[in-house]
């Protein structure tokens, strides 16, 4: 496989007007197809938000909605909302990774986090623009540091916007340790690649599908 070379995370930053890959995908039309799809999810979604707001509150106390800091595009970082689906104390003994079976998730975040809900939130991170649908999933710095020392330009992934989902999520189960970060990253290159407005139509029609069938997280 042949990665886009960048050279510092400091290049990144200084080159923030200039696209880090070959595509010919035109950054006016992702930006439309992020703000008109996110638009029309959100309204699809209203009712759903509801009834997941009434859920999580009526089984464990503390916020409805859960804020994070991610890296996203070149190293700037963000606050990524998602509905929350942990214990309110789940990081008093600090950061670490979310397994699959993690005692630390409720009921109703067992259940929010197969199905995808928990990330419906995330359609306001794209309409502020700090967010695309589709692209990379954005991660916490703490862990960037550690995996980028296992696996070479990893900060590759922040010359695009962070996508809701990705070929990595829709392409590879769930992952929670630093060999499946490297199979994920190598799809996170593929899409940076790659990248048009069908590959991020099928992402988008894949990830209906992984939340119909019950696949992922």
């Amino acid at each position: 496989m042949t990665y886009v070379y960048v050279p510092s995370r400091v290049d990144l930053l200084k080159d923030s007007g200039k696209r880090q890959h070959t595509s010919s995908y035109h950054p006016f039309l992702k930006r439309g197809l992020d703000v008109g799809v996110s638009l029309l999810l959100l309204i699809m979604t209203l009712p759903l938000w509801l009834i997941t707001a009434i859920a999580i509150k009526c089984e464990s106390p503390g916020a409805v909605f859960f804020k994070q800091r991610r890296t996203g595009l070149f190293n700037q970082e963000f606050n990524i909302f998602k509905f929350r689906s942990m214990c309110e104390d789940a990081e008093k003994d600090g950061a670490r990774w979310a397994s699959k079976n993690d005692s630390r998730i409720t009921r109703v975040g067992k259940f929010i986090r197969k199905t995808r809900i928990d990330e419906l939130p995330q359609l306001l991170n794209v309409l502020k623009g700090d967010m695309s649908l589709v692209g990379p999933r954005p991660e916490r710095e703490v862990f960037i540091h550690d995996l980028e020392k296992h696996i070479p330009f990893y900060r590759v992934r922040h010359s695009v916007k962070p996508g809701v989902t990705g070929l990595a999520q829709v392409s590879y189960t769930y992952g929670a340790s630093v060999e499946d970060a490297k199979h994920k990253h190598r799809y996170d290159m593929e899409y940076i690649k790659h990248q048009s407005v069908w590959l991020d139509m099928r992402i988008l029609f894949d990830t209906v599908r992984v939340v119909l069938t019950g696949q992922g997280v």
